[in-house]
């Protein structure tokens, strides 16, 4: 391993390199979207957890999102905010895995509830008198528990795999650290990291294979009635919206780490490679937030009783 004169070994990021002319303007920017990101998030999540009337599956399955979106969120703009005051990027290796860690679990998390949430929106369209017998307080419980548990267990064996390897460079071609990042500098074999890539790569093909099949007999089901059209509108089309944005911004960030020009085009990069970091945490309160009535009009409550405490005070 290389190490610095402290003989703890640091990475060097090197995607920050083009903005070194306009980093307060980022800076600021930055702050301004991870404070709003974190406070609607954790907002609209403690609306969910307080309002007994919200506690059905779908709201909890929502309130998921959002508190995975403040875990993402926060694994990535503190790092960055940091790096944007420093003139010198570097990471420590255990900050590094750290990161890797909390950034693969927030995205593997996010794609397994999307999928529950695809199966509780099959359920409750297209089979609507059963809706309530399925999707029982236990079984939504066990949901929430197995998205987060399953999702550390694949995260976990990654990092297992990652840190065993030696490393014979330290320089980083992102913003922040990934997991293949770290990989490509290994001085040793990486075939088995690369099998394990390709069976979690199975593993969430076969989940938008369940999510594609689930919704085409929820389409076909919403075309039988208006109501049903009308649910499919309220609450299937946000989270199909939400949906396609994650999976095209996770798939255009693993396509260009694989398969990209490193040190070309690196703007374009850095949008692709923060997208699902940036993008599903700050559009996820708003979709769901604005299109879901229920939602929206107890946010509303809470927000006026807020209002009507700190008037009284």
């Amino acid at each position: 391993m290389m190490e610095n004169s402290s003989g703890e070994f640091l990475f060097v990021l090197h995607g920050l390199n083009d903005t070194r002319t306009n980093k307060q303007i980022y800076f600021a920017f930055g702050l301004l979207i991870y404070i709003f990101t974190f406070f609607v998030n954790f907002t609209l999540a403690l609306t969910i957890i307080l309002d007994k009337v919200l506690h059905e599956p779908m709201y909890l399955f929502i309130c998921n999102l959002y508190v995975n979106g403040i875990c993402g969120a926060s694994a990535f703009y503190p790092k960055i905010l940091a790096d944007l005051l420093s003139d010198s990027n570097v990471v420590s290796y255990t900050g590094c895995v750290a990161q890797t860690f909390i950034i693969y679990w927030y995205t593997f998390c996010e794609f397994l509830c999307l999928t529950i949430m695809a199966y509780d929106r099959y359920a409750a369209i297209c089979r609507p008198l059963e809706y309530h017998s399925i999707m029982t307080n236990q079984k939504v419980l066990k949901l929430l528990l197995f998205t987060w548990l399953f999702s550390l267990l694949e995260t976990s064996v990654g990092a297992m795999l990652t840190v065993r390897l030696p490393l014979c460079g330290r320089d980083i071609d992102k913003i922040y650290c990934s997991n293949w990042e770290i990989v490509k500098l290994a001085c040793t074999s990486v075939i088995v990291n690369n099998v394990y890539g390709y069976i979690l790569i199975i593993v969430h093909v076969s989940q938008a294979a369940f999510i594609i099949i689930s919704y085409i007999r929820i389409i076909r089901a919403s075309l039988q009635s208006k109501a049903q059209r009308t649910k499919f509108m309220q609450t299937c089309l946000p989270h199909l919206i939400t949906l396609i944005n994650f999976t095209l911004s996770i798939v255009f960030d693993v396509m260009y780490a694989r398969y990209g020009q490193s040190q070309q085009m690196q703007a374009l990069r850095n949008i692709l490679g923060m997208e699902f970091l940036v993008v599903p945490p700050l559009l996820n309160p708003i979709i769901y937030g604005i299109k879901i009535t229920q939602i929206r009009h107890r946010f509303k409550q809470v927000y006026s009783h807020v209002r009507k405490a700190v008037k009284h005070n």
